[in-house]
């Protein structure tokens, strides 16, 4: 019975967000900016993502994220993105693809 207990106890905090505990990516210098689209833009199914990385000293890339799923391989332009608000996240990683610091996100509505 106390096992059960627990376990509920784990799945209630996963599904309320958490213990609070944040583990912080390492801050290397690194700087994202997504200069295109703006946050907030109206886009249509197919647009482009334009940003720029300033590696600092471990950045190699960058992950783009589009409603929080990871863009394996993403090559712009995002084509056939279903109508509706939409997050769009980059993120700086190391060549062994550790996530750094360094991140954006900015929401768009596809039209």
């Amino acid at each position: 019975m106390q096992k059960l207990a627990a376990v509920a106890f784990i799945i209630l905090i996963a599904l309320v967000g958490g213990t609070g505990v944040v583990l912080a990516a390492d801050d290397d210098g690194s700087k994202i900016t997504i200069t295109a689209p703006k946050n907030g833009d109206a886009v249509g199914e197919t647009f482009d993502l334009k940003y720029d990385l300033a590696k600092g000293s471990k950045a190699a890339h960058a992950h783009v994220y589009l409603d929080g799923k990871y863009q394996k391989g993403f090559v712009s332009p995002f084509k056939g993105v279903g109508k509706g608000k939409h997050e769009i996240t980059v993120t700086a990683a190391t060549q062994d693809h550790k996530m750094l610091a360094a991140t954006q996100t900015i929401t768009v509505e596809v039209k």
